[in-house]
């Protein structure tokens, strides 16, 4: 049984009064014969829900009935206003409250039509709140349903002695309401109660225990308010108590909870009612109730610890836990409490305080195991629980090895450069989650001091022993194991490799198969050796850096590396390897030339292209069958040469012949007498022509037309542009001077048709007339031409009229200016 604070037991706060007669105090007040009976002027809370008998049944103006309804039953004791403001707890505007007021001195069945009632829907009247109420002034008795007025009504008159039933109903909505008595008149007072006395304020303190029920974890716990229930009675034999959930629920008298009961949250709050029985008038008060679990101490972490030989075994999974060591943890930091601590392998045997570990724990199974933990406060009782995963970690594993390395310093006194980080997989069996490092002795690997560098070791013993401390990164788990070191002083061969420099870069790099030396570097064959290569001869020693079988050179021509022949770590001999790129012959690989079929059987030399050296220094293989570095050729065609130097890397050389001829003219297309005389040239032949217009040194053309040729005798030349000669062929191009000026200057003194010769149109006919079509005088085509005068006399300056008809049967008229 729990005992309470005397302050708990000594309140009574007089909320509100309501009598209920003889009436058995359980029944809802939904209807008139169990109407609450409002003692005092205090204002109250209440909620409503559902209806008993339907009682409002054509007995209001306001037109409404019972919905979710409460009867209250109001005596008056002093005259005055009976007044009142309702309050929903809820603001939304369509939590609707209506009420509904009978009396004066009116009986259950016979209560008549009510006197005040108030209908309103606050959302329809567009009412500023949901308030509802008599006031004094308002003027009118009722009002409603829906949109009419204002939710109150005017206030009741009342004189001493009077009683009234008011009913509140809520249609819409479904909050709780609060009622807040506005009138001047006075109820009857409560009547004296036995304990009203030990009343000390109108607040009481919290009760706050801890859970003492199992599970102890889940705030739950069993409340026993007998003796409250008799401290609050103090002896009165007409004094009831009664505990409830809500505030309506005492009010009313429901749902009781009794005096032994079990919260159902870890904070609530509980509703007292104190009734008198002789006057039905009660008071209610509420207490809070708050339950927790011990917590005031700090939370384990899992406890691991490394496997060890204390029972004879390091590999089994068994060693033993201090839990002292969690009990420290526990209660670090938190000072002035006095716990119990022990420790258990179930929550059940933790809750019941049964079947405790010692502090001194050696597990007998496997582990992960979970640890229960119950921790109880001596003084208060209060229980707290928490938990923790003990775990034995295996020791990493840490093998003994050997390693062998090569001397090959060219000193064999058995003293060299270890990389004994190379031994790390064989060590550990390749565990990613293993960390090494090495020492000269067994102390400083266990106390962790004076770490060598195991990538780089020179050994001063022959052979030596290097100690490991192996350690899990997970666990921090350390084992520890020897490497035994010895150096070899076997030997192999050195080899080279040579190649041109072939891959059409010639830059002295080349791609080698580096395997091709193995024969050479260990004739003897020995099964499980292998060669590794190495760019340097401290990487070979080290054991890092190896490079792939197929291998570019890094240095251009020439480069030495490294093969390192071993046996599962053990060195049997280091070689170097000599890579050289040979360069290849330095020759214009493609060449192109031209011989004239003309000059045949003259001949013309082709040579091996050698850039930059004697040819003297190489060896030739032509396609002609000749290995001279020059031959002489007289015929077109395509030659080749393969050039090799004394490395025997070689080029191949094209050499392309191609025929070409002097030019063989086909035709000559002329158009003259026009404005724009031109020449056209056509041509056969195996040569690449150009075209020249009466001068031999050009300039030439590549177009075998001249355009805007004036009249006259032409020479046309043509030249072939691989220099095998030019042929020139003669052309004519008529013409008819617009004028000439027969004036003796030498300079136009004569008119004649020009591109005649004794070889064009020399059987030409030409006639010249005046303007009147007189004919003056019929020239000769071979002649200079006609000097302007007729019969020895001059002709005046005019215009005169020919008529020519060429020796190719063409004809032409036209008229051409004497001037003097």
């Amino acid at each position: 049984m729990m005992n309470y604070p005397t302050d708990i037991i000594k309140f009574i706060v007089l909320t509100c009064c309501f009598f209920f007669g003889s009436l058995v105090y359980a029944q809802q007040p939904n209807d008139c014969q169990f109407a609450v009976t409002v003692c005092g002027n205090s204002d109250f809370s209440l909620n409503v829900n559902g209806i008993g008998t339907q009682e409002l049944n054509n007995s209001n103006t306001c037109g409404s009935q019972e919905n979710n309804s409460i009867w209250l039953e109001v005596n008056i004791a002093t005259a005055g206003t009976l007044a009142f403001t309702l309050t929903p707890s809820s603001t939304s505007i369509s939590e609707d409250y209506d009420f509904f007021i009978f009396g004066p001195n009116v009986n259950c069945g016979q209560l008549g039509q009510a006197i005040r009632c108030s209908t309103t829907n606050p959302a329809a009247a567009n009412q500023g709140n949901n308030r509802t109420g008599l006031n004094s002034t308002d003027p009118d008795p009722d009002e409603g349903p829906g949109a009419d007025g204002d939710s109150f009504v005017s206030d009741i008159d009342v004189l001493a002695g009077e009683s009234y039933f008011i009913v509140i109903d809520r249609p819409i909505g479904n909050s709780p309401f609060s009622l807040e008595w506005t009138g001047t008149a006075t109820f009857p007072e409560a009547p004296s109660n036995p304990i009203t006395a030990n009343t000390i304020s109108t607040s009481l303190p919290s009760i706050d225990v801890c859970d003492a029920t199992a599970p102890f974890d889940d705030n739950i716990t069993e409340f026993d308010f007998t003796t409250l229930t008799q401290d609050i009675i103090n002896g009165e034999s007409d004094v009831m108590v009664t505990y409830h959930k809500s505030e309506s629920d005492a009010n009313i008298n429901i749902n009781a909870l009794g005096s032994i009961f079990n919260n159902t949250s870890s904070n609530e709050t509980i509703y007292i009612r104190v009734e008198n029985l002789t006057t039905g008038c009660f008071i209610i008060n509420d207490v809070d109730i708050n339950v927790s679990a011990l917590t005031n101490f700090n939370p384990t972490t899992d406890y691991n610890i490394c496997d060890d030989d204390l029972d004879g075994d390091d590999q089994n999974g068994i060693s033993t836990f201090d839990f002292n060591i969690k009990s420290q943890e526990i209660l670090d930091g938190i000072v002035g409490v006095n716990y119990a601590i022990s420790y258990h392998l179930s929550q059940a045997n933790a809750e019941s305080s049964t079947a405790a570990l010692p502090l001194s724990y050696s597990n007998t199974s496997p582990t992960p195991t979970e640890i229960f933990v119950r921790i109880q406060d001596v003084d208060s009782g209060c229980i707290g629980f928490t938990y923790f995963i003990i775990t034995v970690d295996p020791k990493p594993i840490a093998n003994d090895v050997s390693l062998l390395q090569c001397d090959e310093d060219g000193i064999p006194e058995g003293f060299t450069t270890f990389n004994i980080t190379q031994a790390a997989n064989e060590i550990t069996e390749g565990d990613p989650d293993s960390s090494i490092e090495y020492y000269l002795s067994l102390l400083d690997a266990e106390n962790q001091e004076n770490a060598i560098d195991g990538s780089s070791f020179d050994n001063f013993f022959n052979p030596q022993i290097i100690y490991t401390r192996v350690t899990n990164n997970t666990t921090s788990c350390v084992n520890f194991s020897e490497i035994s070191l010895e150096v070899s002083t076997t030997a192999t061969n050195n080899a080279s490799i040579q190649l041109c420099d072939t891959d059409g870069t010639e830059d002295g790099f080349m791609e080698f198969n580096l395997g091709t030396v193995a024969g050479t570097i260990f004739p003897n064959t020995i099964e499980d050796f292998v060669l590794v290569f190495y760019e340097t001869y401290e990487d070979a020693l080290l054991e890092t850096n190896p490079i792939s079988g197929t291998f570019t050179n890094t240095i251009p021509y020439n480069q030495t590396i490294y093969g390192r022949m071993e046996n599962e770590n053990a060195c049997y001999g280091i070689s170097e390897i000599e890579l050289t790129v040979f360069k290849l012959p330095n020759i214009e690989t493609t060449f192109e030339t031209q011989y004239c079929l003309n000059f045949f059987p003259e001949t013309i030399t082709l040579n091996g292209g050698v850039i930059d050296d004697i040819p003297n220094n190489y060896y030739y293989e032509w396609s002609t069958g000749e290995d001279t570095s020059t031959i002489d050729i007289n015929a077109p065609g395509t030659y080749t040469v393969r050039v090799t130097n004394t490395n025997g890397c070689f080029k191949d050389r094209t050499i392309t012949v191609s025929p070409s001829n002097i030019a063989t003219v086909t035709n000559i297309e002329v158009v003259d007498a026009t404005q724009n005389n031109s020449i056209t040239i056509f041509v056969s032949g195996e040569g690449d022509y150009e075209y020249a217009l009466d001068d031999i040194n050009g300039p030439y053309q590549s177009s075998t037309t001249f355009e805007n040729v004036e009249p006259g005798l032409y020479t046309v030349y043509i030249k072939d542009k691989n220099d095998c000669g030019i042929t020139d062929a003669l052309v004519s191009v008529i013409g008819f001077p617009k004028f000439f000026t027969p004036n003796d200057d030498t300079v136009n003194d004569f008119w004649q048709v020009k591109g005649i010769s004794s070889l064009f149109q020399e059987n030409s006919s030409i006639l010249i007339f005046d303007r009147y079509g007189k004919l003056l005088i019929e020239l000769d085509p071979l002649s200079v031409g006609w000097d302007g005068t007729f019969n020895g006399e001059q002709m005046p300056t005019s215009d005169y009229w020919f008529k020519v008809k060429l020796q190719d049967g063409r004809t032409f008229t036209n008229h051409f200016s004497l001037k003097r």
